[in-house]
């Protein structure tokens, strides 16, 4: 496909037509011509948006996990999606369409639609790179704030750390793996990507007295504690021995010399709550695996102890996915 808007017949043959899931919230949505959507908003609800790119893996998948993530961290219930679709010059008409079925059956899995968007061909990209923004909704009395975790929280971590990270190094990087690992322990990182959404974290954990969630994505857990506690102008402290961690994500990180705490951790979630060992009863209860890593403080001290040693957290910087891919 060459520079521009894609042309009309591809984008009602590979995108819309594609676009199947709704949602009763719409009232206008994706179609030719149609360069906004509508959604209903219901007495005393507020409407919550959040975006994220996707340009690495499988991004129809990603690009959609990741923007309801945000969505499903703010204790709202997720219901659409728009993606911006910006393709390099040269794109096949085959490769789009992947991408959009992809994000469909996403949304499907999610009961979330594809509310619209735009898809064009562009010099501005050398591979295709997706922006989604999630739309969710919930009461405005159970917004759970990014800002309010409290000194003496217990900080609670969901599944494992490292799980998007570790399942698109072992997907772009299969064969590379293979040649030192047995074929079903790389297999295994793969299917990683089955445990990336975080709506169902949110949806286990309702009723409960929780603080702050926040989605550990980009930046690892390291940067995610971090920004936890940095939006709540805390400190934290945790045992580097209670975050969860999957083998595979050890063994791949130590294979391409990359830190797993600093690698993308999309599928782990951080709650803040004053009774975090309940919040982890219920969360194993409803299957997903979780732990109380440590607690919120006073002051602005963000520390990582492993026995006598200690690490002072730092902001954020780069994910050590673009040291490999």
């Amino acid at each position: 496909m060459r520079i521009g808007k894609v042309p009309e017949a591809v984008l009602k043959r590979s995108v819309l037509k594609q676009i199947g899931h709704r949602r009763e919230e719409l009232v206008t949505g994706a179609g030719v011509g149609g360069d906004f959507a509508a959604v209903k908003a219901l007495e005393g609800e507020v409407l919550v948006l959040s975006g994220n790119p996707a340009m690495l893996g499988d991004i129809g998948y990603y690009s959609v996990l990741n923007a309801v993530n945000d969505i499903a961290a703010s204790g709202s219930e997720p219901i659409g999606v728009l993606l911006c679709i910006l393709l390099p010059d040269g794109t096949g008409e085959a490769d789009l369409k992947q991408i959009v079925r992809r994000a469909e059956e996403t949304c499907k899995e999610l009961n979330i639609q594809i509310m619209g968007g735009h898809t064009e061909v562009s010099r501005a990209v050398n591979r295709p790179v997706i922006t989604a923004t999630g739309i969710g909704r919930v009461r405005s009395g159970e917004l759970v704030s990014p800002g309010g975790a409290r000194p003496g929280d217990d900080v609670v971590i969901t599944k494992w750390i490292g799980l998007e990270g570790s399942a698109v190094i072992a997907a772009e990087k299969e064969r590379e793996l293979t040649e030192h690992f047995n074929p079903s322990f790389v297999r295994d990182a793969m299917s990683f990507s089955g445990l990336v959404s975080v709506k169902g974290d949110s949806e286990a954990i309702r009723g409960f007295e929780i603080h702050s969630m926040h989605n550990a994505s980009q930046g690892g857990i390291f940067g995610a504690l971090w920004e936890l506690a940095a939006s709540a102008k805390a400190g934290l402290c945790i045992e580097l021995k209670e975050i969860p961690v999957r083998q595979e994500t050890i063994e791949i990180a130590e294979f391409y010399g990359i830190n797993p705490y600093e690698l993308n951790s999309g599928g782990a979630m951080l709650i803040t709550a004053p009774c975090g060992h309940d919040v982890v009863k219920a969360l194993k209860a409803a299957g997903i695996n979780a732990a109380v890593a440590g607690r919120i403080t006073e002051g602005r001290d963000r520390v990582v102890k492993n026995g006598d040693d200690i690490r002072f957290l730092e902001p954020p910087v780069s994910d050590e996915l673009y040291k490999i891919l």
